[in-house]
This record gives structure tokens, C-alpha cells and sequence, in this order.
């Protein structure tokens, strides 16, 4: 793969100024007036996996959250940050949890790699590796069981989302955001809807909650 230098980056940037102004004159002042995005976006820091490329969205679409092997932490203050910003101030519709196969954090979870302190954020994974370990371990190839890791480390995150409390406070409102769980498949560049069901996570409207809501 040919990789732009960094004064390339610059007159790259100066192009696409150029070609957006000349489709819209008012592109820029548009664009910096605020963000209302429909989306949040959960995904792998992987440098491969710019989703506004894949979807071909534009910029002001996206709100985005990433981290190595896309995981939604409870302890992690700076997506926990994102998280309630995006439900409560953007008011997000759609919260896409998105990972990809050939994911350098599921295979260091998989095959027990000892890589520093990514051991510690992918543990996680590999507990998760551990309670499906027959199921996983039963796949043919390493390459179906890494895609089979992925996809079950994708409903994982999007159970974990659940578990937040801004997502249980929205639950009880009409402001609660759609949840997908996706994974992107590099190798085609085609994204795969897991389908992932939520509805076991969700909280069931408490008539005493809801009372108590109105007084």
C-alpha cells in the first residue's frame, strides 16, 4: 500500500477544500454551524476502518467512539463521557456497535499473545473466548474462529451498553437510541448486520417508576 508523506496530507486537505467549495460555496459554514448526527459510532481504532469511507457518509454524520477491539467499557470514563453526550445532548438515533474481522485485539485474546498493556483491555475478550470456548474451538479454521470471536465480542459490547446507566435512564423515555451491532469485513469492504437482539437486556416500563415519574 502507497502511504501519503506528511506534506502530502496538506495538499491532500487543500484539494478537498477546493472540490467540496466548487459543489457548494457555503459547505464550510454549514458545516460550523453544529453537529446534530444521527449516529454514534462505536468501533477498533484499526487504521483501516474509517466507517465514513465505507458508508460514505459525510462529516457532521458520524458522532464517534474508538478503542482497540471496539469494547464498551463501564469503567472507562472517557466512552462513558461520549456515551452520555451523544444520548442526552445530540440526541443520537442510532447507536451502531461495529467490529471487524482480522482484529488485532481479538487475536491477541484468542491466542493468549502477551503484548503489554493491551493484555489488560482485552481480557475481557478472552473471558468471553473462555465461557464459548467449546463452540469457538469446534470451528474448522483459526480464521472462522477469529470472525466467530468477533461477532460474539460485538454482542458482548452491545449487552455491556445496556448495562450503563445513562442507557438504562433513557430506557424509561421516549429519547432511547436504536442499538445495531455490525462487523466489517476487510477483506470485501462489506458490512455484516449481526442481527444482534436486545430486547432481553432492556428494562420492562415499571408502572410504580412511571408513577413516580409523573408526580
Amino acid at each position: 500500500m502507497k502511504y501519503n508523506s506528511i506534506n502530502q496530507l496538506f495538499r491532500n486537505n487543500q484539494a478537498w477544500v477546493a472540490d467540496k467549495l466548487a459543489l457548494n460555496p457555503n459547505y464550510f459554514e454549514e458545516l460550523s454551524s453544529g453537529q446534530t448526527p444521527p449516529f454514534l459510532y462505536i468501533g477498533c481504532s484499526d487504521s483501516r476502518l474509517p466507517l465514513t469511507n465505507f458508508t460514505r457518509t459525510e462529516p457532521g454524520e458520524l458522532f464517534v467512539h474508538r478503542n482497540i477491539a471496539n469494547q464498551v467499557s463501564l469503567t472507562d470514563m472517557n466512552f462513558l463521557a461520549v456515551l452520555e453526550y451523544a444520548i442526552l445532548h445530540l440526541e443520537v438515533k442510532h447507536i451502531i456497535v461495529c467490529g471487524h474481522y482480522d482484529c488485532g485485539g481479538i487475536k491477541a485474546a484468542l491466542e493468549w499473545k502477551t503484548i503489554g498493556i493491551i493484555d489488560n483491555w482485552v481480557n475481557p475478550i478472552r473471558e468471553l473466548y473462555l465461557h464459548k470456548k467449546a463452540e469457538i474451538d469446534a470451528l474448522p479454521t483459526r480464521e472462522e474462529r477469529l470472525n466467530r470471536l468477533a461477532e460474539m465480542n460485538v454482542a458482548a459490547q452491545v449487552k455491556n451498553l445496556y448495562q450503563t446507566s445513562i442507557m438504562r435512564q433513557v430506557l424509561y423515555t421516549s429519547k432511547a437510541p436504536m442499538v445495531h451491532g455490525w462487523v466489517l469485513n476487510i477483506s470485501t469492504g462489506l458490512i455484516k448486520d449481526l442481527n444482534v437482539s436486545t430486547l432481553e437486556w432492556q428494562l420492562h416500563n415499571c408502572p410504580l417508576l412511571l408513577e413516580w415519574n409523573i408526580d
